[in-house]
């Protein structure tokens, strides 16, 4: 590890313990905190997560202000499920309606930023299956306590389930084998963080309402390279939450995402300056399914292909949408 990595990964990460509730509230002072968690399909574990939030930080210790909840076109009652767990539910599409909607979870978090009031905006993906209030008041001491740090990264152990067995460590294989490779030939300074994908993290309105966030999953590594840019390596920490399990995606889902983490780092290359695109980046992604085949099928035969469209849409910073701007953004001073 480089000697500045190393420095700022000593300096800059710390654990979920270091942070204890009751001293985490004594700094909130007129800080307002929001806990969003960007939900589709997810009925069986949403509910368990608003419910920790608000019985531990709302009810029991004000930490947080407001938990919501951000439908990205749920069929299923999980709008339902979170509003009787106390959240406040929002649709997609009911947020900012004139600049419509897009797939993807970049979609929903940048919209968030209008459904919300905090100062801080804490992220927490709504199929985590171990959620604990802990993983909230990490994330926020860090902001509370340091004025210059701008955004701060969950980092923690990712089972993976693999039939009766259970690999401790062999979760985030996005990560592992797209993201850390590429951000260590292209931004080698965060080499040292420990999940640049990470679901859970939180920062500070007027940092992100700056920031363009691409559509899909390349969502969150398009932020911490841009906080990179915009701040500095210092202004990013990381906590170690512990453990973190949540609902698995297959070979072939794994691959679309990891597909948007290549096109959102070509983008950001290209943003930066670093690089010309000769011609745009084809977004069709041919996956391979194999059957037995009809008897007598030549090998060919044997493969079903199917072609998904992964292009990666961008919005711009929030702030200067003036939907946004008119609600959030305050007047310049006479």
């Amino acid at each position: 590890m480089r000697a500045d990595v190393e420095g700022w990964f000593r300096r800059r990460t710390s654990a979920a313990a270091d942070w204890p509730l009751r001293e985490v509230l004594a700094r909130k002072g007129a800080t307002r905190v929001s806990v969003v968690l960007p939900a589709l399909d997810e009925e069986a574990t949403v509910g368990r997560i608003v419910e920790a939030v608000r019985r531990d930080l709302v009810e029991a210790c004000p930490l947080v202000d407001e938990v919501v909840v951000v439908d990205s076109g749920s069929t299923d009652a999980t709008a339902a499920v979170a509003a009787a767990a106390g959240a406040r539910v929002v649709h997609r599409d009911d947020v900012l309606p004139a600049l419509g909607s897009r797939p993807g979870k970049g979609e929903v978090l940048w919209k968030s930023l209008a459904a919300t009031e905090g100062d801080v905006v804490v992220f927490v993906d709504a199929d985590l299956t171990d959620f604990a209030s802990h993983f909230v008041t990490g994330l926020v001491g860090p902001l509370l306590a340091d004025p210059g740090l701008a955004l701060v990264k969950g980092c923690y152990e990712r089972p993976l389930g693999t039939g009766r067995s259970v690999s401790p460590g062999g979760g985030g294989r996005v990560t592992e084998l797209v993201a850390r490779p590429l951000l260590g030939l292209h931004w080698p300074e965060l080499a040292g963080v420990v999940q640049p994908l990470a679901g859970e993290y939180a920062g500070r309105r007027a940092v992100l309402e700056a920031l363009p966030f691409t559509g899909g999953y390349g969502v969150e590594v398009g932020l911490l390279v841009d906080v990179l840019e915009a701040c500095g390596l210092d202004a990013i920490a990381q906590v170690d939450l512990g453990r973190r399990s949540h609902r698995h995606q297959d070979d072939a889902a794994l691959g679309r995402m990891a597909s948007a983490v290549a096109q959102t780092v070509l983008d950001r290359l290209v943003r930066q300056g670093r690089l010309a695109l000769v011609d745009d980046p084809v977004t069709e992604l041919v996956q391979f399914t194999r059957g037995a085949g009809a008897a007598g099928a030549t090998a060919a035969g044997r493969y079903r292909a199917e072609t998904h469209d992964v292009a990666v849409g961008h919005r711009p910073p929030i702030r200067d949408v003036p939907g946004y701007r008119d609600r959030h953004v305050p007047a310049p001073a006479p």
